[in-house]
């Protein structure tokens, strides 16, 4: 299934092919880390807007789209990047990993964790390009 991103529909779509995919739960299945995301407002995208997901041994347990930060004051990671950075990241333009590097995409939360789990990284990343039509 795929979606408009950023959109409440594309979240869902989004922990579906999670949890459908023999692949990410393959790759992810020690994986242990909920993530939240800020976007920051930049071209089509006019306010600042959040993601929340629960991922847990190659399962996603949770979602939630444009949670308040205050709801998950702990996440293992907080991911912001601005529009068009990320959309760049989910359309294969921008690999996550450079991303991260280059400071397009910050992140917070346990580096090492997040630096020897490359490959979870990487294949998330795949089903969420996967879970994405088109770009607001």
């Amino acid at each position: 299934m795929s979606a408009i991103f950023p959109s409440e529909e594309w979240l869902k779509g989004l922990e579906t092919n999670l949890n459908s995919d023999e692949r990410y739960r393959e790759v992810a299945k020690k994986w242990e880390g909920d993530l939240f995301f800020h976007i920051e407002p930049e071209g089509n995208l006019t306010e600042s807007l959040c993601f929340y997901l629960d991922l847990w041994h190659g399962t996603c347990r949770k979602v939630e789209y444009n949670p308040e930060a205050s709801s998950y004051p702990n996440p293992a990671f907080t991911l912001t990047a601005s529009y068009n950075n990320i959309t760049a990241v989910l359309t294969g333009k921008l690999n996550p990993m450079t991303a991260m590097m280059t400071m397009k995409l910050k992140v917070s939360g346990n580096m090492g964790y997040m630096m020897r789990n490359v490959p979870t990284v990487l294949d998330f990343v795949r089903v969420a390009n996967e879970a994405t039509e088109e770009i607001l």
